[in-house]
């Protein structure tokens, strides 16, 4: 094979529940500007260590820059495909359910500007805009409708995380 495949882009989103309530931040920048979000991010390659954060610590990192909130990964809560409508770039969502720790919401001012939790009552009241698909996915969470494969530290390919 002379060519590499096309290359896919990997974000990451937590579902940061706390008291029977979802952590959503209000985006700052870029075309979501002004809509309420799940804390998300791309996995890519730190700064500090150079090294690529394997997702499920990309997630917790932009939920620590994004909301300041320190979280713990339950589970791998699903994967989504996606095609950018302006880049056409290929995305692959990777969500994970997560369970606050520490920390109250606080936002960056440099990615969001917001940061609170919702119960499901409230985000459904919610007047300003919601990123459609993480209303979705926070919904159906917050009723119940889902599934979460949690992870398994002891794998072959330790110290990485599996989920099964």
């Amino acid at each position: 094979m002379d060519e590499l495949p096309q290359k896919v882009i990997v974000c990451v989103g937590s579902v940061v529940l706390r008291d029977n309530k979802v952590l959503f931040v209000r985006q700052a920048y870029g075309r979501l500007v002004g809509k309420w979000s799940i804390p998300w991010g791309f996995a890519y390659t730190s700064a500090a260590s150079g090294d690529a954060d394997p997702p499920h610590i990309a997630a917790l990192r932009e939920t620590k820059e994004e909301a300041g909130i320190e979280a713990e990964i339950v589970g791998l809560l699903g994967l989504q495909n996606h095609q950018d409508p302006e880049t056409s770039s290929q995305c692959l969502y990777i969500l994970f359910l997560c369970r606050h720790v520490s920390g109250e919401p606080t936002p960056d001012h440099h990615e969001t500007d917001r940061a609170e939790y919702f119960s499901l009552e409230a985000l459904r009241g919610v007047t300003e805009t919601v990123d459609e698909f993480c209303y979705w996915i926070a919904t159906n969470v917050m009723q119940g409708n889902y599934q979460i494969l949690l992870p398994k530290h002891e794998n072959p390919y330790k110290p990485h995380l599996a989920f099964l």
